[in-house]
């Protein structure tokens, strides 16, 4: 029997967690349970930084992007020491069920917390990365999406304007979900991301063809976990073969993590916090709640961690093609 449920976020922040916290705390309180806000994702677990969430404090939230729990990533929490103590918190406020908000790293934290004590929990995909096994989409890809196309679609116009070749990092350490999809999305001529070797001297190819065809123009999108260094290192690259061309960076960073959640990320935070919430209660653990195919699915914590998700191949032909 679960009656009182801890919530929190942790890793990286992404727009729609505080949609999908709403829908946990006022799903488990229509179910008369008790829930508590772990402030600062595991660290506040350790540090027993937790309070009760009532349905007032989530009140005005599902539109505003960060979370209200606050984020961090803790190192002390993969030592024993640290789980230890973050397990000892949970004894201490009654906590008797879980759910976890975050992305690749708090599932990797949380596949080894829960292997070691038996408290019931569930997970949310919080990540704009999009890099998760067991979901189509995670909470955050589609609004992080939205506000890199925004700023490339601008940055194409200035580009137009001067016929310059800009090269615009995304964000993406271990995946290229954003720079797959932004880049698609505004037409770019090459995409470069972590999954895939980056051979810079066709990049190079590319420019020099399309300067034969007096296209003058040429975006490239950069996911800042390539192989080759980046969005610096490939302008470095482009300027040494062709000096006297006006060759332009942009990175544009954590405004990626910002913002109000698009009605997407809104709908599929809500449906997922319902389904955790349904989930725990109905005795599931140790699972986190996806939607594939546009439904609600439950997926082990060890299957979830990236190495397992592949991006569709036919999109990355496509990539070329619409290229030309």
């Amino acid at each position: 029997m679960i009656n009182k449920i801890g919530i929190l976020t942790s890793g990286g922040d992404s727009p729609g967690m505080n949609a999908a916290i709403r829908a946990v705390v006022r799903t488990a309180i229509y179910h008369k349970k008790e829930v508590l806000g772990i402030h600062r994702g595991y660290q506040g677990m350790i540090e027993g930084d937790i309070a009760p969430l009532l349905t007032t404090h989530v009140s005005n939230t599902i539109q505003r992007g960060g979370t209200i729990l606050k984020t961090a990533r803790s190192a002390a929490f993969m030592t024993p020491q640290g789980m230890q103590q973050a397990y000892n918190q949970c004894l201490l406020h009654g906590i008797d069920g879980l759910i976890i908000i975050g992305g690749d790293g708090t599932f990797r934290g949380a596949n080894a917390f829960f292997q070691q004590y038996n408290i019931p929990a569930v997970g949310l995909p919080g990540t704009i990365d999009n890099d998760l096994s067991g979901t189509d989409f995670t909470i955050g890809f589609d609004t992080a999406i939205n506000t890199a196309v925004d700023a490339i679609d601008k940055i194409r116009d200035t580009a137009e304007a001067h016929d310059r070749i800009f090269v615009v990092e995304v964000m993406g350490r271990d995946a290229g979900y954003i720079a797959l999809y932004s880049g698609i999305s505004c037409g770019a001529e090459d995409i470069l991301i972590p999954e895939t070797q980056t051979n810079i001297q066709a990049v190079l190819n590319k420019i020099e063809t399309d300067e034969l065809r007096k296209k003058t123009v040429h975006l490239i999108v950069v996911a800042e976990g390539d192989d080759y260094g980046g969005a610096e290192q490939v302008t470095k690259a482009i300027k040494q073969k062709f000096p006297q061309k006006d060759v332009r960076t942009c990175i544009l960073g954590h405004i990626q993590r910002g913002g109000s959640p698009t009605y997407s990320d809104r709908v599929l935070a809500s449906r997922l916090g319902f389904a955790a919430v349904n989930a725990l209660l109905a005795g599931n653990t140790q699972v986190m709640a996806g939607i594939v195919a546009g439904k609600v699915i439950l997926t082990p914590f060890s299957e979830v961690i990236k190495g397992s998700t592949n991006l569709p191949p036919d999109m990355l032909t496509m990539i070329d093609v619409l290229a030309v």
